[in-house]
């Protein structure tokens, strides 16, 4: 039988759908799971619903009492009531969970409540914060899992997979023969840069309070620190390389050219003439250079290749520092193996010296 489940509600906070309507509070329920932690947000009221269904089925109230309702205070506008109300939730909760009495636990209304699979389900897995199942506010379910040391590994491993897809994105965006398929390519890519800056934040300011509260050791720590410095260069790298070629494209009109771009090149092809201007090739006509003259059209080339030339020197940058952080894993990872072989081979010595004690041993006995 699978061990319960580890239930807190670490935060609270504030939600309201509209810019209109009345803001309310939400507990911010952690789950921690034998596979998986992840986040569920609800309301007094639907606390309140629960307990009022589960007192119906199984007969008997739950082996705690839920808080009461007041009628006097808001938890809007007392610090004090949204605290008392959340260490008596948590009470709650974890009276049911950790109860011997399985009968609340058993039921479709506490399973649902917590996002938890069905008795009869062959998949163990649950919903996460990424999912949006029972995430009304998003950011401040991030926040809240950012400041729990199991489920601040579940975003960082979300945030990677936004880089990815970010890079993903920018690659069929350069492989794009179409200016329509270019453009919603990099906008997919800038869609994930920015959700991934935004778990990057929640992530920093989750880190400085599970340091603050010493929920972690030193070298744990400074892990997690490191894997945010490595995003923070992955997040850089992406939004520069990402502007860049983007601008690279626009001024080379990249893409087929457009049936107004071909009809102003033959509709201006006399006056073309009468200015000096030769084309040479059939290329569209743009709006920088239909009012040019040849002289101007080449100087416009000459900036171009300039601005190119400029590009490939960044990209040639970012590149680089690749290079060198990869070189810098490599040295490392040889450092600690050849500390791994000295270890092992002192181990080896102890054990020798081990083995000669035990004899010496046995030979005074």
């Amino acid at each position: 039988m699978a061990p319960p489940a580890e239930i807190t509600i670490p935060t609270t906070s504030l939600y309201s759908p509209t810019d209109k309507s009345k803001p309310y509070t939400l507990y911010n329920i952690t789950l921690r799971l034998p596979l998986r932690t992840y986040v569920v947000q609800k309301r007094y009221s639907e606390f309140a619903a629960l307990h009022s269904t589960l007192s119906t089925t199984v007969g008997v109230p739950p082996p705690a009492p839920l808080p009461a309702k007041s009628w006097f205070k808001s938890t809007l506008t007392s610090p004090q009531l949204t605290e008392d109300r959340r260490r008596g939730l948590e009470a709650y909760l974890r009276a049911i969970a950790e109860s011997p009495d399985r009968r609340w636990r058993d039921t479709p209304a506490w399973r649902t409540f917590l996002n938890l699979p069905g008795l009869n389900s062959a998949s163990n897995s649950a919903a996460s914060v990424s999912g949006g199942y029972g995430i009304p506010n998003r950011d401040a379910a991030n926040a809240a899992a950012a400041q729990d040391p199991g489920t601040w590994l579940d975003l960082h491993g979300e945030m990677k997979r936004d880089f990815q897809e970010a890079r993903r994105c920018l690659a069929r965006r350069d492989a794009a023969t179409e200016n329509a398929v270019a453009l919603e390519a990099g906008s997919a890519a800038k869609k994930a840069l920015v959700k991934a800056g935004g778990l990057l934040t929640c992530l920093r300011d989750g880190l400085k309070a599970i340091e603050g509260a010493r929920r972690l050791g030193d070298g744990e720590i400074r892990r997690r620190k490191d894997l945010l410095a490595a995003a923070r260069v992955d997040r850089e790298d992406l939004e520069k390389l990402s502007s860049t070629i983007s601008a690279t494209a626009k001024a080379l009109g990249k893409g087929q050219p457009s049936a107004a771009d071909k009809a102003a090149l033959v509709g201006t092809a006399a006056s073309n003439r009468a200015r000096g201007r030769v084309l040479g090739a059939p290329l569209p006509e743009t709006e920088h250079t239909r009012e040019l003259d040849n002289q101007g059209v080449a100087m416009l080339q000459r900036q171009m290749m300039q601005d190119q030339d400029q590009d490939v020197e960044a990209l040639g940058k970012i590149i680089r520092r690749q290079r060198e952080m990869a070189e810098a894993i490599h040295r490392e990872t040889e450092e600690q193996t050849e500390m791994l072989d000295h270890l092992n081979s002192q181990a080896d010595v102890l054990a020798g010296k081990i083995g000669v004690a035990k004899n010496r041993v046995k030979g005074i006995s």
